[in-house]
């Protein structure tokens, strides 16, 4: 935690206040034109966003094990509600106990491992295994596991609905504190003030082609963080602009809240903020933390849509009670879920450019 960091973090709580207090004091003006359903809308996001962000800065400042044991419980919590809503045979609960208590905890501890020290017991460059266990072995052995359960009926229906599950709840926000494991070459930081792991020259090489050498103090937390702020804020963009009077609804059977210009116009607005906040990221140009904003605002629309086509299938309006206003964990981050993913793989690519 550097003082870039800190200031980063200390920013965003000085405008959760503003906004709250803000929110608050329009309140009392209801009857003079603000529309109440609004202000109730912010109200219940403002609360989430309290416990989100502050849940991310607490484990900040306790290092990069609390943020990836933290966001590990997210993703427990997201799958749990999101099987809750799926079709399940009773034969099907050893093929989930095998999830919960093996699959899901071993992909987070293959994000935490440190390749650069199994390169020095093994005396080989180990690929990133947390990116092909999921989709390259589990999704193989998933439908055997159930197969031999015995139960023939929706085959095809339940292991369709839990190969999704694990690919939304579980590896693609696995890439979230993945962040926190990448290697960004100090020539390309626009910061000042940041320290390397010095690694031996003979082996950087492989390990920078590899993204195997250990992150760069401070500028991954900020990264994650950025991420975060940006996905969030997309969403209440894209929302504020939904509110336009004859707005074109996207999908009305699906969200009638969301219309084109409000995907538009919070994509443009979220690109906008990435090249406002561009100074803490380790992006070499502007133009990059503002396009890399805009990709995953819309990535994120995507994300949030598809996990309202879920509900509307299964005729519920929320995938639980964890967090007050948002009806649950899944409702909260359907975004970064979809968004991780492309973020961690842009940003790869960006520094590198």
């Amino acid at each position: 935690m550097d003082n870039l960091t800190i200031c980063f973090l200390v920013g965003v709580l000085f405008i959760l206040v503003a906004v709250t207090a803000v929110v608050s004091w329009l309140r009392r003006y209801v009857d003079y034109g603000v529309d109440p359903a609004i202000l109730s809308s912010f109200r219940t996001r403002i609360r989430a966003w309290w416990i989100l962000f502050g849940s991310i800065a607490c484990v900040f400042m306790l290092g990069s094990l609390a943020t990836l044991l933290l966001f590990f419980v997210m993703s427990i919590n997201a799958l749990r509600e999101y099987i809750t809503l799926t079709p399940k045979s009773p034969v099907d609960h050893q093929t989930l106990f095998w999830i919960y208590v093996f699959f899901t905890p071993l992909q987070f501890v293959l994000i935490g491992v440190n390749p650069a020290w199994l390169f020095s017991v093994i005396g080989i460059y180990p690929y990133q295994l947390f990116s092909i266990l999921l989709p390259g072995y589990v999704f193989l052995i998933l439908p055997g596991f159930m197969a031999v359960s015995g139960d023939p009926k929706r085959f095809l229906e339940r292991t369709a609905k839990l190969q999704l599950g694990l690919m939304i709840c579980v590896y693609s926000l696995s890439y979230a504190p993945a962040i926190l494991t990448m290697y960004i070459p100090a020539d390309v930081v626009n910061t000042v003030n940041e320290s390397v792991v010095e690694i031996p020259s003979e082996t950087v090489t492989t390990l920078v082609l590899h993204n195997y050498l250990p992150p760069v103090n401070g500028i991954n937390f900020r990264l994650l963080f950025f991420f975060v702020v940006v996905v969030q804020l997309g969403d209440v963009f894209q929302y504020l602009w939904s509110q336009i009077p004859s707005g074109h609804i996207v999908a009305e059977r699906i969200n009638s809240t969301r219309t084109w210009e409000g995907v538009f116009g919070g994509v443009i607005s979220t690109g906008l903020l990435g090249v406002a906040l561009w100074y803490f990221t380790p992006f070499p140009q502007w133009w990059h933390a503002g396009l890399i904003a805009m990709i995953v605002s819309f990535v994120g629309f995507c994300g949030s849509m598809t996990m309202s086509a879920i509900k509307r299938d299964r005729g519920v309006s929320g995938y639980g009670t964890l967090i007050q206003g948002h009806n649950g964990t899944l409702d909260r981050i359907d975004s970064l879920c979809f968004a991780a993913p492309v973020f961690y793989h842009l940003t790869w690519i960006f520094i590198r450019l």
